[in-house]
Parts: C-alpha cells; sequence; structure tokens
C-alpha cells in the first residue's frame, strides 16, 4: 500500500479508499458479518480511508464502521463522512447551520467519535455552491471542533470548479473512471494547484470494470443497479446500466489497458465492495 498526504491537510492516508456505500445498504443485501469482514480485510491490507454517507443505509455504514474500529487496536483510520442527503425535499434552502449540525450529530454519534475527520456536502443542489453562507457554518462547525476538514461530493466538473474557490475546502469527490473522464482535464489541473484532494469515486463504474459481471447479470430488486438503472430514484443523467453493460464488450480490451497506464496500482474489487482512489498528488 502506498500513502500520500490528503490536500492541505497534515493526514496522511492510502491512495486507495474503501468505498462503504454498499455496506450500509442499496447494493443488495450484506449481512453484517460480510460487511464487518470485507472492512477488516481492507484495513488489514494497509488501507487507511474510509468514505461513508450518513444515509447509507440510514446510518448502518456509519454504525458497522464504528464496530470494526471498536474491535481494532492501533491508530484510527481517517473517516470521511457526508451530510445533506437526509433533507426532504433536498433543496438548497435547506443547507443551513441547524441541519447541518443535526446532521453531524448524528453522524458523531453513529461513528462514536467526538470530531469527525471530514465531512463533504453530499451531491447538492448546485445552487449550495453559490452560497457562502453554507460554508460559513461549515467553518464555524469547525471552529466548535465537531469537524475536523469539509468538503464537497459533486456531480459536475463546473461544480467541482465551484467548491475549489472557497479557501476552506479540503477535497472533492467526483466520478472518475473510464467512461466518465472529463474530471482528468482542467478539473483535476485546478485542484492540484489549490492543494485540494481529490476522491475518485466509481473508478469501477459500479463493478462493470471489475470483469466479474457478463451480459446476463441480473441484481436484486433492493440494489441500486437494478432499481436506479435508469437513474430515476437517484444521479440522473448519468448513462444507464444497461447501456454500459453494452458498451463493455466493446471496451474491455480498451479499459485494461487504460487501467494499467492510468492506475499502475490495479484497480481492486473485494467481496463485491468498490474501492475508492484518492488524487495522485
Amino acid at each position: 500500500m502506498q500513502y500520500r498526504k490528503f490536500g492541505n491537510t497534515a493526514r496522511k492516508v492510502s491512495e486507495i479508499g474503501f468505498g462503504a456505500w454498499a455496506i450500509g445498504g442499496s447494493w443488495g443485501e450484506v449481512s453484517d458479518a460480510d460487511a464487518r469482514a470485507a472492512l477488516h480485510a481492507a484495513l488489514d491490507a494497509g488501507m487507511t480511508f474510509i468514505d461513508t454517507a450518513d444515509v447509507y443505509g440510514d446510518g448502518r455504514s456509519e454504525r458497522i464502521i464504528a464496530e470494526v474500529l471498536r474491535e481494532r487496536s492501533g491508530d484510527r483510520p481517517f473517516v470521511a463522512t457526508k451530510a445533506g442527503r437526509r433533507l426532504s425535499p433536498h433543496t438548497a434552502s435547506g443547507y443551513t447551520l441547524e441541519n447541518l449540525t443535526a446532521f453531524i450529530e448524528r453522524s458523531l454519534k453513529n461513528l462514536a467519535t467526538d470530531c469527525l475527520d471530514l465531512v463533504q456536502l453530499h451531491c447538492p443542489p448546485t445552487e449550495v455552491l453559490y452560497r457562502p453562507e453554507v460554508f460559513e457554518a461549515l467553518e464555524e462547525l469547525k471552529r466548535a471542533g465537531k469537524i475536523r476538514n469539509y468538503g464537497v461530493s459533486v456531480e459536475k466538473v463546473e461544480e467541482g470548479l465551484k467548491a475549489i474557490e472557497y479557501p476552506g475546502m479540503a477535497s472533492v469527490q467526483i466520478i472518475y473512471n473510464i467512461f466518465r473522464q472529463r474530471p482528468g482535464n482542467l478539473f483535476f489541473r485546478e485542484a492540484k494547484a489549490k492543494g485540494v484532494a481529490v476522491i475518485a469515486r466509481v473508478p469501477l463504474a459500479s463493478g462493470l470494470l471489475t470483469g466479474k459481471m457478463t451480459a446476463t447479470t441480473n441484481f436484486a430488486a433492493n440494489d441500486h443497479r437494478a432499481f436506479n438503472r435508469d437513474g430515476s430514484a437517484f444521479d440522473r443523467g448519468k448513462p444507464s446500466l444497461a447501456y454500459r453493460m453494452r458498451s463493455r464488450w466493446r471496451l474491455s480490451k480498451t479499459s485494461e489497458s487504460w487501467f494499467r497506464t492510468t492506475f499502475p496500482w490495479r484497480s481492486s474489487h473485494c467481496a463485491g465492495y468498490s474501492w475508492k482512489r484518492l488524487s495522485p498528488w
């Protein structure tokens, strides 16, 4: 395992992180035992970065992480969580200090800690990025000792570019894989110049690039790759999994070559849980 400084923070973390959505829910049935075993395996392999969210299994992912960390000795890994998606309706006006404080207090309890390493706004409406008061609220939560760092998980490159204009921004999480390469141009360059960490999510396209799927692969009804295949539940505008599955066969050789060149550490996949790749600076 290789390690690097996480953006402009004082922490060094593993280049490959554990994406903890699957151990929370929406990826089919995952038992508590399997979830804990997968996370233990990741930590045993040297991973020191875990990415979760308060809505993954309505807090189940955060609670499992806390249980696993209680069972282990040594330094605590860097745990990044997210907030905002508990809003209903999910609108920019809901990103207030009062609501963010409530979300963060809940995550503190779930993760059994007194300060969160990183809180990311969870794919907020674009308007949120044009409201400086939202980021002042995050600064206030830092001053209160509730969070150490904050960042944003975004859908679009333009949102990432706006986010890094805020001087306190520690990280931006964005989709980056063989299907979604646009961030590798202007955004990566600007983030590097500002010392902002980039968390590349869905590097294996929700399992599509693992080599474990075929044209006959089926997903459980409670797996988002089934119920959200047309983007009706969230992440509207992404190419559907069905389309990507059809493209998979044409791109198999290209994707293998691209991953070997771009990610010489080789993309990993364990027990169906996805890793996350950190920016190479």
